[in-house]
């Protein structure tokens, strides 16, 4: 599984793409951790993509470091820009990602606020 299937294919759609496309890209048994908050399953995921794409306009990502693979982990650095509130904002996460066959199984991220500030 490539990671760029991960950011660009899922963080970068369009929202109403999120339950067709994310099937594709996590196993049914898909696990995310983000700080406070676990989600279970490919719907899941789809539903905290699309809330964290309506907080901030015209949201895209891009790789900034990575990805660098190692065993069944895949790492990468990103960078994410939009409009907050009408201005412009820019913030930035680190992605670990678990991969079993052709699909990720289990996401770990950190990531800065991007309605902070």
């Amino acid at each position: 599984m490539k990671y760029e299937n991960w950011l660009h294919g899922l963080w970068n759609t369009d929202p109403a793409e999120l339950e067709r496309l994310a099937p594709d890209v996590v196993s049914a048994d898909f696990i995310g951790h983000w700080p406070g908050r676990t989600v279970h399953g490919p719907a899941e995921l789809a539903e905290v993509i699309r809330q964290g794409r309506a907080m901030v306009d015209d949201m895209r990502f891009e790789i900034v470091v990575g990805p660098v693979a190692q065993g069944d982990l895949v790492a990468a650095r990103w960078v994410g820009r939009g409009r907050y509130e009408g201005r412009p904002v820019e913030f930035h996460g680190h992605d670990l990602l678990r991969v079993a066959g052709d699909r990720f199984v289990e996401y770990w991220v950190i990531a800065e606020d991007p309605t902070a500030g």
